[in-house]
């Protein structure tokens, strides 16, 4: 019997700390520590996101690699997160990979974050036979920094056919809840109160940019224009409203989402469509999807919600993908706050 491909992925892009162990493409264990200090600064504070990986970071692995049933001594690489993401917490990860590499006398492989949120569909559970995208597919990868379809050839081929020109989805989501007094991340909030309420009570501008870009720091500042216009007249608008406001607000973003996704489906003539990213989860963007894939013909594929946040089995996944090929990094090698698909 052939032994397996144990890989251990790293994630410390941002401000959850998180490790996982596949076996070939299965999940064995995913562990994940997240950040609650962030919440009272309405968004994330790099310099304390990066002291916090310092203390998850160790607990995190061991924790892992129990949960998955294995030995250190088992593992056959470590896939970690080089980039994109805040360069404190891109060090941490980085580090603690290159010290564990030389202890296990293990090669290290270096994973861009975002091709780990794409490869995200292809992780698979025990004795489940889950469909995977057949190449070519596109992906709608969407979070709170990053917006853009991406034409994926295979495993570790990809380029980005589309991308925001300023904020990204996620943080449109994230500041507009913001103004509306929510806490941080609003997006999940808003998710939940959108169910509650009305798309079609208010409109909101959308913006005309050219090609399969996108743009959102326009709806971001309309969206606040229009809440102080209305606050005006009535003090306590958004209190009164907040269910139709987050309904209306979650159907302007989808629709900005949906339309370039459906142009760049036409462009290309491909149906094999995936999301991917933190907005993934949201439940107004995957009943979109399924929509349009029923109206289209489309194959859709949605990712697992535990698989949509930040989270090591993303890196892992495209750690095998490189193991097999002996793409290996050398011990030198820097992150990258800022890192192409």
């Amino acid at each position: 019997m052939t032994k397996p491909v144990i890989i251990l992925g790293i994630e410390s892009s941002c401000d959850d700390t998180s490790a996982a162990i596949i076996a070939d493409e299965q999940e064995l264990s995913c562990v994940i520590a997240s950040q609650d200090v962030h919440k009272k600064y309405g968004g994330v504070v790099p310099e304390l996101a990066s002291r916090a990986h310092l203390q998850n970071i160790v607990p995190v692995v061991d924790t892992a690699i129990k949960n998955a049933g294995i030995k250190k001594e088992d593992i056959s690489a470590i896939a970690f997160t080089r980039g994109p993401g805040l360069m404190g917490s891109l060090l941490v990860g980085t580090s603690f990979t290159k010290g564990l590499s030389l202890a296990l006398d293990i090669p290290m492989i270096e994973v861009n974050h975002l091709q780990g949120h794409v490869l995200s569909h292809f992780i698979q559970q025990k004795d489940s036979n889950k469909k995977q995208p057949e190449f070519p597919f596109l992906c709608l990868l969407v979070s709170g920094g990053h917006t853009e379809i991406i034409l994926v050839h295979d495993y570790l081929r990809m380029e980005s056919i589309g991308k925001t020109i300023d904020d990204a989805a996620g943080e449109a989501f994230d500041k507009c809840g913001k103004v509306m007094g929510m806490s941080y991340p609003a997006g999940p909030v808003i998710d939940k109160n959108a169910a509650l309420g009305n798309p079609k009570t208010f409109k909101f501008n959308k913006p005309i940019i050219q090609g399969l870009n996108y743009s959102f720091s326009g709806l971001k500042t309309s969206f606040l224009y229009f809440l102080r216009n209305h606050i005006k007249a009535e003090p306590d608008f958004i209190t009164n409203n907040i269910n139709d406001l987050c309904a209306s607000l979650q159907a302007t973003i989808t629709d900005i989402l949906m339309d370039k996704l459906i142009k760049a489906s036409k462009e290309t003539e491909i149906k094999e469509i995936s999301i991917s990213g933190g907005v993934a989860a949201n439940s107004g963007l995957r009943e979109a999807i399924k929509n349009e894939a029923s109206k289209r013909k489309w194959k859709a594929y949605l990712p697992e919600l535990k698989h949509t946040t930040d989270n090591a089995s993303m890196i892992a996944i495209v750690g095998y993908y490189k193991y097999l090929l002996n793409d290996f990094a050398r011990h030198d090698l820097p992150p990258m706050a800022r890192f192409e698909i």
